[in-house]
Order: structure tokens, then sequence, then C-alpha cells
């Protein structure tokens, strides 16, 4: 197959690139690497160009998906496009909100209409979120434990299904524009026949992840635990998530790529054999590394869910997933790759 990954360059677009290059698919990385200017943080933008570089059969193109001229003729000849290119911070979405309309909405609509004149007809996936569901999941009862928040309505047990609502409720500009991108990819199906999936993600993490405190908290916490560095926690710290390793996600899109589902949208996680809370998450890195990372506390983030676990029934039963990776086996790999890379944290060479 031809693949086109957007936001090849990123966490899990590299991912993406890796697994498919290495199953001898030839893939096209299309990265503005301008993930450090959006956050307004120091990003190292080069390690994972240069992993994917050395895979071999990976293109790098140097591209903003704002661009539907070059998406278009980008997509002409291909089979697949994973669609991870994305703003992809709440807190910078309420500063921004323009610009994070025009990537996540705006991009995917560019995204989805160069798929649609494209004679291939491409398999589009499309990198969601459990923010859609927005502050709706905030009004389910929770019960507080000593170190984590759980629901407290029988119904969500196994987690958040894909039928949840996401009306009448505030979802924060970046909760809205994917929802929208969403919204927009599935529709692709219904009107032009598109074979597309949506997969609305929990907390992934892994390894080349270069987590802030803004986004891909997991990865946060690894680096600032084993750096040194105090950590602030929003809210009580009892806030939970599951949380899925990036192999496993990316090994469900494959699964959805290969089926003969031609639409669906998946809650997609680590499901509820795989939650941990930032205090439990705290907790674990201490026992991994003999090290207690310094902690600060602020108020609450707007519109942050106290418990979001997503129910991976649906996807367990129509691609045959499940995760392979236990939560507590990821987080030891992840930490073992920021320890052996501190200088891609610390701004030195190695």
């Amino acid at each position: 197959m031809k693949i086109l990954v957007t936001g090849g360059a990123g966490f899990i677009g590299s991912h993406a690139c890796e697994y498919f290059a290495r199953k001898g698919d030839e893939v096209m990385a299309f990265d503005n690497l301008g993930r450090g200017r959006i956050l307004g943080k120091e990003i190292n933008q080069s390690y994972n160009l240069d992993f994917l570089k050395g895979l071999g059969n990976v293109e790098f193109i140097k591209g903003d998906i704002r661009d539907f001229k070059t998406l278009r003729m980008l997509c002409k000849d291909v089979d697949v496009i994973i669609h991870t290119a994305a703003q992809v911070a709440v807190t910078t979405s309420l500063k921004n909100p323009r610009e994070d309309f025009e990537i996540n909405t705006l991009g995917t609509f560019n995204v989805l209409e160069a798929a649609r004149l494209s004679s291939k007809d491409p398999t589009i996936i499309y990198c969601s979120t459990n923010k859609v569901y927005g502050n709706n999941v905030n009004k389910i009862p929770v019960i507080e434990r000593e170190k984590r928040y759980e629901f407290g309505d029988k119904r969500y047990k196994k987690g958040i299904p894909e039928d949840f609502p996401i009306d009448s409720c505030e979802h924060t500009p970046y909760g809205s524009s994917k929802l929208s991108g969403d919204i927009y990819v599935q529709d692709y199906s219904h009107a032009y026949g598109l074979k597309t999936g949506v997969f609305r993600m929990s907390c992934i993490y892994g390894t080349r992840q270069f987590g802030v405190e803004d986004q891909g908290w997991v990865a946060w916490f690894v680096i600032a635990t084993l750096l040194e560095k105090t950590l602030t926690i929003y809210g009580d710290g009892k806030q939970v998530r599951d949380v899925l390793h990036v192999s496993d996600l990316i090994r469900a899109y494959d699964l959805f790529i290969e089926s003969n589902t031609k639409q669906s949208v998946f809650n997609i996680g680590g499901g509820s054999e795989n939650t941990l809370s930032l205090l439990e998450l705290l907790d674990l890195l201490e026992e991994i590394t003999g090290k207690r990372a310094k902690i600060g506390y602020d108020d609450w983030r707007a519109s942050d869910q106290k418990v979001y676990i997503s129910d991976i029934t649906k996807i367990k039963k129509e691609l045959n997933w499940e995760p392979k990776i236990e939560s507590k086996e990821g987080i030891k790999d992840l930490t073992e790759w920021v320890k052996s890379n501190k200088y891609l944290f610390q701004g030195g060479e190695k």
C-alpha cells in the first residue's frame, strides 16, 4: 500500500509511519514541524524525523494540512490516509481558538476533500478524542476514594460508550474543533462512500513522546520525575484516565484498514483494566525509578473530566482487538526510553 500520514513526525504519526514502513508499505510523512511553536514550548522537532529517515521507505514532506493544493496532489495515488495532524492542547485552543479551528476543523476538511477528489478512494483513519463528549462526562456521579475518583453509576462500569451524549455542554474550543472533524469524517463515508474509521482516543503514551504540561501527561510525568522538575497538578490529582500504549493503537488502525467495515466510530483506550489517576501514576513512577516528583497544586482546568474511561466493547467485537501491553509494563518501557535519552529534554547533545 501507499500510505500518507499527516503529522507524520509527531508521536502517534511517527509510530504509524514506523509500523507500516516495517510492513513494507510505501509511507509519506507529512508534517509542518510546528508543534513547539503552537504550544509555545521548546520541543525537540528533529528526533522523530531523524528516526523516520533511518527507516528507508519513509518519505518526509514538509507541509501543512491547511494547504489544500499540496494535500490534493499528495492524495492522488494513496491507498490510506492516517490523519494524526492536529492542534492537540485544550489550553492552547483557549488562547488561540482561530488557529485551533483552522488546523483541526479546516485541516480535516482539506484532508477529506483531497480524499474525495482522489481516484483511489483512500481509506481514512481519523484521530479523534474523548473530549468530544465534553463536560457531559462530569454529569455522571463519581465516588471519591483515597487516590482516585470512580464512576458512581453502574451503567458506566466498563466506561463511556460511543453513543454517549455530545450535546448541551461545554467542550472547549479543542473539543469542538475535533468533534467537528469527527462528524465530517463520518459524513464523508455516508455521503461519498469513503471508508472511514474514527478513533476517539483516551490517553495514548509510549516512546518518542515529548510530553509537556499541556499535553501528553503520562510522558510529562515520566520526564519531570526523571529530570527532577516540579509538576503542577490541576485539581486534586484523583482524576482517572484509561491509558493505552501507542503500539496497541496503531495495531487497531491496521485491523480497521484490513477489515470489511466501511465506516465506524470507536472509543479506544486501555479500557477499565488499564486505568490510572495522576496520584497513582506518581506512586508507580516512584516504584519504578525510586524518585518522587516535586508537586505543586493549582485550580482545576476548564472541562477537565474527573473520570474518563473508554468502553472498548465495540472495538473488541468489530475488530477483534484488545490491548496487549498492560499499563505498568508500558510505562516501564517509556521510562527506560526517557532515561536513555535525557539529553533530548535538557537541550544538550548526546
